[in-house]
């Protein structure tokens, strides 16, 4: 007996067929009414799942700002950390069907619309970083949270954009070695590591740390 896909596995066969679609016939030439018949959907149900053609090009990302926001919302031990780590999830998600992504980022590059959508997209995951230590970290100087989100925001698409032009593999090691680069320069690595002398303000804390750091870090060591 034959049994009815899950919803998400649906959504990803929608997905999968106007991308090739698009890639065959070009995103203008298209139309919903092919995407429906080639996945095996009626039309109706992919206005219901997706509501245009740019949204199904853009549909993997609305799906993990949404895990995005509930995984950041449980908390997490060291804010800083959490931030890098959900650059990491978006990461592994595009990176573990390879092709896919360079097919979407083929397809993006070509249409001018898409392109703007994707700048835009790229943004809402930089104010989610934003609104998210700012949350996590009442006091921290607006310039500081802004200025990290936008940083973890652009190594990570530096270092997707590799997987996605290229043709071989990118490990999540080399995205990771950039946000530790990104972590030590604000001062926050969860090591303490490479901070120079000259670095510090009081014996602990290293002069690029944030006020709302180090007042996060010595409230730990006293509630603990």
């Amino acid at each position: 007996m034959s049994e009815t896909p899950s919803p998400s596995v649906a959504r990803t066969a929608v997905v999968a067929a106007a991308l090739e679609l698009f890639a065959e016939q070009g995103f203008e030439a298209t139309s919903v009414e092919q995407i429906a018949r080639a996945a095996g959907v009626s039309r109706s149900t992919f206005f219901r799942q997706f509501g245009g053609k740019e949204d199904v090009v853009f549909a993997d990302h609305e799906v993990l700002l949404d895990e995005l926001r509930e995984w950041l919302g449980r908390g997490h031990p060291n804010p800083w950390v959490a931030v890098c780590q959900a650059s990491e999830r978006v990461f592994l998600h595009f990176a573990h069907d390879p092709e896919v992504a360079r097919l979407r980022y083929q397809i993006v590059r070509q249409v001018p619309a898409l392109r703007e959508r994707e700048i835009v997209t790229v943004f809402r995951y930089e104010r989610q970083f934003d609104e998210y230590l700012r949350r996590s970290l009442p006091e921290i100087d607006p310039l500081d949270a802004v200025g990290f989100s936008a940083l973890v925001t652009a190594l990570h698409n530096h270092v997707l954009r590799r997987l996605l032009r290229g043709t071989k593999r990118v490990p999540l090691t080399a995205l990771r070695r950039a946000l530790d680069d990104a972590l030590r320069r604000y001062g926050v690595h969860p090591d303490g590591a490479a901070a120079a002398g000259d670095d510090v303000v009081v014996a602990v804390f290293p002069r690029a740390m944030p006020a709302a750091e180090m007042a996060r870090r010595v409230r730990t060591q006293l509630e603990g």
